[in-house]
């Protein structure tokens, strides 16, 4: 039987019906519907809707259709079951009987919906945020395990200046702790509960809101029934956060397959995580890496899929916001199964450290140094700057690097040069030169791992604190 038949004197069209079911995917929100309709129906107690008994047979009703899902998932493969909240319905009536009618006093699957919605994020990001952490943790114990190896770091993807191997890989840790921090954020606004708001305009039983968001660990409830049971902007704001997620994992992707190339010759690439050529048997090719880059696409257009479900709804609920969950639940199995892989490529990875640290001693790396220089004994930086650049074409012609030029080749663009000026190009110095805090400087980098460790400490202690 529909939740809503009784209007109705003609049966639905067979495909319409199949098509329109949205069962195939929301069965996700089980154990959410289960816990919320537990709630619902302590509150319905206080009401007085429904007797003790009542009460208990209910509950025993929705913990037993737990116990039986878990022990027989084929009993998901309900061909009648309309959604969730229908499949939950016609269980628990099947096993206590016609009382589980009784559940759906004064609610609406409006309100149903939007809290399990609500449940699934909150529980999602509680998750990715335990796997960031990993993640995190496995880049900061690379950058530690560097010590103070050198490499260059590039910016239009040409040489610029050399920096410790662990300011790189920090700047990828920074990424993804303000990812982790976004999803923090996100889960204030999740964490409010819409139950109680009916169809539209609020329940028709006096239900005590607040009891029921205590029930279900909610931080609060909603102020507007209207906006409660038509709102998905935490979904928006959720999937949005999982796509600037994605995209700092395919920046990361891209860097790492451009750096185990040969051309590059950076890292080696862990073959667990990698796959061969059929035809060529020499290949090692940098799959979960390029799978990662691609699958960002699909988290980014779910972003997009739900911006565009949203931006013509009128007030309240609408059949539209069904199509809100499959690009919720795309996104979001997207990014968990990616997280483990990534952390696990990451513990893998082997850096050849010989390799960067000859990059970084070649390619005018220390220009800018040479540059400062001439700046600290007075010399106007746009000046030096013409000096320097100067230099480096006569250094071009030569074939040569600026620390083989002789003190009078560098005289004619510039007075003020001196035989100190070849130990500030020294590979040490110009890292050295860089000592302000977020700065490669060795003494710098050491604070920000310690900064850094800090704060997977604190990310798992928030995580621990919420679960």
């Amino acid at each position: 039987m529909k939740m809503w038949s009784g209007r109705f004197r003609q049966p639905l069209d067979p495909r319409f019906d199949d098509w329109q079911r949205s069962f195939i995917f929301d069965v996700r929100l089980l154990p959410y519907e289960i816990a919320a309709s537990s709630a619902h129906a302590r509150a319905l107690k206080d009401t007085g809707i429904l007797s003790s008994d009542e009460l208990i047979s209910i509950l025993e009703g929705l913990d037993q259709l737990g116990r039986k899902v878990a022990a027989s998932p084929q009993l998901l493969n309900d061909a009648q079951a309309e959604d969730v909240h229908h499949f939950v319905e016609q269980q628990v009536v099947s096993l206590i009987g016609e009382v589980g009618y009784k559940l759906h006093s004064g609610r609406s699957r409006n309100e149903q919906i939007a809290a399990d919605l609500r449940l699934y994020v909150r529980d999602a990001i509680g998750r990715l945020r335990t796997t960031l952490a990993e993640f995190c943790s496995a880049l900061l114990e690379c950058a530690e395990q560097s010590g103070d190896c050198v490499m260059p770091v590039y910016t239009h993807l040409q040489r610029a200046e050399p920096v410790l191997v662990a300011h790189w890989l920090l700047a990828y840790f920074e990424m993804f702790i303000r990812d982790a921090d976004r999803l923090v954020d996100c889960r204030k606004r999740t964490n409010i509960c819409p139950l109680g708001s009916g169809a539209a305009a609020g329940a028709t039983l006096s239900i005590d809101r607040c009891a029921v968001a205590n029930n279900l660990q909610f931080q609060g409830i909603t102020a507007n029934s209207i906006d409660a049971t038509s709102d998905r902007d935490f979904v928006l704001e959720f999937v949005n956060a999982l796509s600037m997620l994605a995209l700092h994992l395919s920046r990361w992707a891209e860097e790492m397959i451009l750096f185990s190339s040969q051309e590059f010759g950076f890292i080696s690439l862990p073959e667990a995580y990698a796959t061969g050529s059929s035809a060529m048997p020499q290949k090692k090719n940098p799959d979960l890496l390029e799978l990662t880059r691609a699958k960002v696409a699909r988290v980014i257009g779910d972003t997009t899929t739900l911006l565009i479900s949203m931006k013509g709804l009128p007030l309240a609920y609408n059949k539209d916001l069904q199509e809100t969950q499959e690009p919720l639940f795309d996104a979001t199995e997207t990014i968990e199964s990616l997280l483990p892989l990534v952390t696990a490529w990451m513990k893998s990875a082997e850096f050849n450290y010989e390799r960067m640290q000859q990059a970084s001693q070649s390619g005018f790396m220390n220009a800018w140094a040479a540059a400062t220089y001439l700046v600290q004994r007075g010399a106007a930086a746009r000046l030096a700057h013409e000096a320097i650049g100067k230099a480096v074409q006569l250094c071009i012609t030569k074939e040569c690097e600026l620390q083989d030029l002789s003190l009078d080749e560098l005289r004619q663009f510039n007075s003020r040069f001196d035989v100190d000026f070849y130990d500030c190009l020294k590979l040490d110095a110009v890292v050295a030169l860089h000592d302000v805090p977020g700065g490669t400087a060795v003494r710098r980098v050491k604070a920000a791992l310690g900064a850094a460790a800090l704060k997977v400490e604190s990310l798992r202690e928030k995580v621990n604190a919420h679960a």
